[in-house]
């Protein structure tokens, strides 16, 4: 049924910050939170999202699988616990379809973006 297929497909679809508060996750190794997230999203694109998109995305990607998360205080004086995230195998596989995908359609254009045809 082709209409649930894509309502499969909707539900699983990443939207660019969500893809990469996945892959600042992954890179983070059980040390992300909202902030450093943000930081790692900073230093590899250069651009600043929100603390609060990138809290609303971690929270949305735990909804969907790809990520789980526990409350923590990891050597903190504040007393605060920390909400850290860790992807999921689910979030594994999507990033490794998301990546082939992606692939896929940069696949000969190269030439094109320097200007050669």
């Amino acid at each position: 049924n082709p209409v649930s297929v894509r309502s499969e497909v909707s539900r699983d679809a990443l939207g660019d910050l969500e893809h990469q508060v996945l892959l600042a996750t992954l890179r983070l190794k059980g040390e992300a939170y909202s902030v450093s997230v943000v930081l790692e999203i900073e230093e590899r694109t250069h651009r600043s999202p929100a603390q609060s998109a990138v809290f609303i995305a971690l929270r949305r990607l735990e909804e969907k699988g790809f990520l789980r998360s526990n409350l923590e205080k990891k050597g903190q004086e504040s007393g605060r616990a920390r909400r850290y995230f860790q992807i999921t195998p689910a979030g594994v596989e999507r990033l490794r379809v998301m990546r082939e995908s992606i692939l896929g359609l940069w696949e000969g254009i190269v030439a094109e973006l320097d200007g050669v045809s």
